[in-house]
Formats: structure tokens, C-alpha cells, sequence
């Protein structure tokens, strides 16, 4: 290992002439051998049963890449008789957000299993970022900082997008083009040469644009990651739980929380105007809730002041909430919202810190007065974050059951004609038809048969009543027999077990008196007591 001293002197001035010389004639491998090992380790993981033959070309290009790369540095190297080194910093914003993300991945993974089954594609980044971190920064003659920072990069890019297997080397060329982004794209802020784009952020973004202009969101698995997350139970107070540490730790209260509270907002001024939530089951969807506590907060891309990161998160919020709506617009998916605004975001801190600081009152400056609380702002700030959560959880806006949980309410709102309450009932009739609901199935036959709300497709009704049907629901068979019939039914008690699942898991081991006392919460008539007493 290198004295201080050296590593010191490294780090400003990159690499160093050997003070052996051109007299040397070994062939050294000198510092080479930490990337050396760590590509080999990705090499390793080619034997492991979860790299099958379909992911196996990924990591063997990888790797190909990597070596050649690490091949001819180190004969450069040895030809300038230069040293490469590296230094050992642990930062303390890279080990808690590791250890917050780790929590979160091993919560959500308990109840989807494909998160588990994740890991070790997860490790493979980690080799791959490692090695692409240190063989780039190498390549411009700079000594590389050893520590956890790659690690809350990679775990970050991963609660939000993951490339199925078939095109997992994506996966690796969007860690290579957010460690790129991060090294080339800077620029000076406060007298220093920084990064512009939050690394994770940046590579999400560029992606996340090209998946949508090329249609191909298939490739990933981003949509099942965005609606699992509401599997595990009471995500929405766990995420708040973790946030409050990072807030604690690193200030970031005022980002997180003012993003928060601009969309529950938003929301609420929606629903009051159109009768109908915003967000379809949701007052703010649990990926975005996840996406403004850990993917906006970084402090190295956000603004410095109060006042700024306040502005920083109030525009996130307005952001997400406008990006759902044109997503959805242009028909493309909607879980997008959180993660394309904020590299624009990132380009916008300089300009938002320079308005700020052309305002000369401190307290409204710093959004709080310097002498109350000792000048301990971030708690007060925490403290009505706190108090904002506790409200919205009372009134029924995070976990547990909300209206647009209801398939009545939608029914309801569509024969109303309210805004796009037509769209969203057909949209969660066939999300339920997926996981293979009798009564969904038979509804979007009605749908497809009649023409009312959908346009009318007689082949795509009998796909939907033949699917029924197979689920034994007796009305669908009658009208699959029948093209001039419409027949409905009430949901079977199984149907019932995954449509009053509100997000979560399917209830499968409730008890038939709960699913029809939840039923009827739901507001399925037919449920209620007085009602089951007549059938």
C-alpha cells in the first residue's frame, strides 16, 4: 500500500513517472492488480447458475472490454515508466446510503422474490463499475478514490430499471455512460470543477428517453419494478423511516419533503377539480415517493441554499406530476415521470442557487429564523415533514386502502363521464384479467363486444370471454356461445382475493367473512351484509 504522503501527492497530480525509470525493464503489474482482480471476479461469476447461456455473452463482453482495457494501460504505463495510484476514502453519504438501500432491497425482495433472484446480477455491476471507475479515471491520469461510492450508484440504478436478460449488456453500457457522465460532463461551481448530473440520474434519464422514443420499455423490467414496490406492506412508512435518516445525516429534508408535499398537493387540488385522483390507485405512486427520497437528494447535484433545495424540490414535484400526464398522452409508460426530469433538474442548481442569493432577507434565505431552535433548522424542518406524513397517513393518502383501490368507484366515475375515468377502469380491469381474474376477463369482453368505452374489437371480446370462460365464469361461456349477449355476474370469491389486493399481495389465506367485509369497503354492494343475506 502507498505511504500517505504518496497517496496524497497521487491524488493531486494523477499518475507519476517510476522513480526507477526507463533502467527498469520488468514488467510490473504494480497497483493493476486491484482492477485485474476484480475483472477476474466478474469472470468468476460466468459459473454461477443464475448467468445462463441467454446473460453469458453479456458478462463475457464485459469482461472482454475490461481486460483489453486494463491491458493496454498497463503497457502504457510500463512503456512511460509511469505509477497509477489510488487512494482509500470512505465517505459517509456513500456507506448509509448503501446500507439504506440494502434495507430497502432485502424488505422488497421478502415479498418479490425476483429481487433476490436480482443479487447476483447486482454483484456483476458492482465487479463492473468498480473496474470501469478505476481503469477511466487511470486513462486520464488521475489517481483513483477508493471507497463505496460506486456502490449507492449501482444499487440506485437498480430499485429503478433493470434490462431483462436477453439484453442485460445494456445494463452494463448505462453504468459505463453514468460514470462517463460523471467524469466529462462538469463544470465550475464555486471555484471547483464538479459533475453536473447525479451519475444514477444521469444514465437513468438518457435511457428511460431512448427506451421511450424506441418503444422498447420490453427490454426491462422498469414497469414491474415500479408497481411491486406496493407488495411490500406499508412501504410507504418504511420508505419514510429510512428517509428520515438520510435527512438527518445529510440535509436533504427540504428536497424530499417539499417534493412531497408539491404532489400531494397537486393531487389534491386534481381530485377536488375532477372527482377522480390524479395518480390511478395512488396519491403519490410508492416508485416516486422511493425516487424523491434517494434518486433528487444527492448533495453534490443539488442546490447548496434552503431556500434553493426548497425551489429544487417544489420543481420535482411539479415535474413528475406534469411528465405523468404528457407520458401518458403520448401513450407511452408513465413510471418514466420520476426519472426523466431530474438531469434537467441537475442542469438548473447553478441558476436556482445564483436567484436565491440575490434575495437579501436570511430567514427567508434559509426558510426558518437564525436564532430559533439554536439555529438548528433541519430539525424544524423534519419536524413539519413528520407532522405532513402523519396527517396525509391519517386521512388514508399513504398505505392502506385508497378510493381509486375501488373497481365501483371507477364504474361509477366512467358513467359519470369524469376525467379519464374511463381509460383508468379498462386499464385495471385488464391488470386484473393478467393475473387472471374471472370477473376482470368478462368485463373487458362487455367492453370490447359493446364499444362504448374501448372501440369495438369482436375478436379481441372473445380472447377475453374465452380466457373467462377457461376461469369457469358461467356468464362469460354464455356470452362467448352468444355474440349477442352481455352478461355480467358478481366477482367469485377468488376473483375477489385479487381484486381487493390494493397493491399488495393477493389474499389468498383470508378468511371468506374478510374478504366480504373488505368487499363491501370497496364499496361491491353485493358484499355487504344485508345484501349476502339475500343471495
Amino acid at each position: 500500500m502507498a505511504t500517505k504522503a504518496r497517496r496524497e501527492n497521487s491524488a493531486a497530480h494523477g499518475a507519476q513517472p517510476n522513480p526507477s525509470g526507463p533502467a527498469n525493464t520488468g514488467f510490473a503489474l504494480g497497483n493493476f492488480k486491484l482492477p485485474l482482480i476484480l475483472i477476474t471476479a466478474l469472470l468468476l461469476l460466468t459459473f454461477t447458475s443464475r448467468v445462463h447461456e441467454v446473460v453469458l455473452w453479456s458478462f463475457v463482453s464485459a469482461v472482454a472490454v475490461l481486460a483489453a482495457w486494463l491491458v493496454y494501460l498497463l503497457v502504457l504505463s510500463n512503456r512511460r515508466a509511469e505509477i497509477h495510484d489510488f487512494s482509500i476514502v470512505l465517505r459517509p453519504q456513500h456507506y448509509v446510503q448503501l446500507l439504506i438501500q440494502i434495507s430497502l432491497f432485502s424488505y422488497w425482495g421478502y415479498y418479490w422474490r425476483p429481487v433476490y433472484d436480482h443479487f447476483y446480477l447486482i454483484i456483476a455491476q458492482l465487479l463492473f463499475a468498480y473496474s470501469f471507475d478505476i481503469l477511466l479515471a487511470w486513462s486520464r491520469r488521475r489517481a483513483y478514490t477508493l471507497g463505496f461510492g460506486p456502490f449507492p450508484i449501482i444499487l440506485s440504478i437498480n430499485l429503478f430499471l433493470w434490462f431483462r436478460d436477453d439484453w442485460f449488456y445494456m445494463q452494463f453500457l448505462m453504468i459505463a455512460v453514468g460514470f462517463m457522465g460523471k467524469e466529462y460532463v462538469r463544470w465550475q461551481r464555486e471555484g471547483r470543477s464538479v459533475h453536473i448530473f447525479n451519475p444514477s440520474a444521469f444514465a437513468l434519464g438518457l435511457f428511460s428517453a431512448v427506451l421511450i422514443l424506441t418503444n422498447t420499455t420490453s427490454l426491462t423490467w422498469g414497469q414491474e419494478i415500479a408497481s411491486t414496490l406496493t407488495l411490500a406492506p406499508n412501504i410507504y412508512t418504511f420508505l419514510f423511516l429510512l428517509g428520515l435518516i438520510v435527512m438527518y445525516l445529510f440535509e436533504i429534508t427540504l428536497v424530499a419533503g417539499m417534493a412531497a408535499i408539491t404532489l400531494f398537493a397537486c393531487g389534491a387540488l386534481y381530485n377536488a377539480n375532477f372527482g377522480v385522483p390524479y395518480f390511478l390507485d395512488s396519491e403519490i405512486p410508492a416508485a416516486v415517493f422511493l425516487g424523491l427520497h434517494l434518486l433528487i437528494t444527492d448533495p453534490s447535484t443539488s442546490p447548496r441554499t434552503p431556500l434553493g433545495k426548497t425551489l429544487f424540490g417544489l420543481l420535482y414535484g411539479l415535474g413528475v406530476f406534469g411528465l405523468y400526464t404528457l407520458l401518458d398522452n403520448l401513450g407511452a409508460p408513465t413510471f418514466y415521470d420520476k426519472l426523466l426530469c431530474v438531469p434537467l433538474l441537475n442542469l438548473s442548481v447553478i441558476a436556482i442557487d445564483r436567484a436565491v442569493r440575490s434575495i437579501k432577507s436570511e430567514t427567508l434565505l434559509n426558510v426558518w429564523r437564525a436564532d430559533w431552535l439554536g439555529g438548528r433548522a433541519n430539525l424544524a424542518h423534519m419536524s413539519v415533514w413528520i407532522v405532513v406524513f402523519a396527517v396525509m397517513t391519517m386521512l388514508g393518502k399513504t398505505d392502506g386502502k385508497h378510493t381509486g383501490d375501488s373497481l365501483p368507484f371507477w364504474e361509477q366515475a366512467c358513467s359519470n363521464e369524469l376525467s379519464n375515468s374511463c381509460q383508468r377502469l379498462v386499464q385495471l380491469k385488464t391488470t386484473y384479467c393478467n393475473d387472471n381474474a374471472a370477473w376482470a376477463c368478462n368485463e373487458l369482453g362487455i367492453h370490447f363486444r359493446q364499444g362504448l368505452i374501448v372501440g369495438r374489437n369482436d375478436s379481441q371480446a372473445q380472447e377475453y370471454f374465452g380466457q373467462s370462460c377457461e376461469l369457469k365464469f358461467k356468464a362469460a361461456c354464455a356470452n362467448l356461445l352468444d355474440d349477442n349477449l352481455a352478461l355480467k355476474d358478481n366477482p367469485h370469491e377468488l376473483d375477489l382475493r385479487l381484486l381487493l389486493r390494493e397493491g399488495g399481495l393477493n389474499l389468498i389465506s383470508a378468511s371468506s367473512d374478510e374478504l366480504y367485509e373488505r368487499a363491501c369497503d370497496h364499496d361491491w354492494q353485493f358484499a355487504c351484509s344485508t345484501n349476502r343475506n339475500t343471495l
